[in-house]
């Protein structure tokens, strides 16, 4: 699929695969899911690489892993020929059930090798009203 016609729906599941729990416990899976150049931008603030996401998200908790976030406002815009963003806005519970974390999302999906992969990612949290 060249990304000139970016459908909605294919770059909604590649990017909530991210979001299961299974997918982010699995480091074949999310190898598979991101490019070799891989960086993310942290809602943290720490910045990642391929190997420090894999390694941080088989880390995570198995509580945190479960919390899978609602994703509102799903959009994806062709950006070159084989590269497309993808931004939304996702909601999730607090382990602990004291509130809602509301975060920005964007990320660049790239067809590479005729497989399309996580080139770059970025969450920047909402303040709470």
């Amino acid at each position: 699929m060249p990304a000139a016609d970016p459908d909605l729906e294919f770059f909604r599941t590649l990017e909530q695969k991210l979001h299961r729990p299974e997918v982010r416990r699995s480091p074949d899976a999310v190898r598979a899911l991101l490019a070799d150049e891989f960086i993310e931008f942290g809602s943290s603030g720490t910045v990642y690489d391929k190997a420090s996401i894999v390694a941080a998200l088989v880390e995570e908790s198995t509580a945190e892993a479960a919390l899978v976030p609602d994703v509102h406002h799903f959009a994806v815009q062709s950006i070159a020929p084989d590269a497309v963003l993808v931004t939304y806005r996702s909601s999730r519970r607090y382990p602990d059930g004291t509130g809602t974390r509301t975060t920005l999302r964007s990320s660049i999906w790239k067809l590479i090798d005729g497989r399309w992969q996580m080139l770059f990612h970025q969450g920047t949290v909402v303040p709470s009203p």
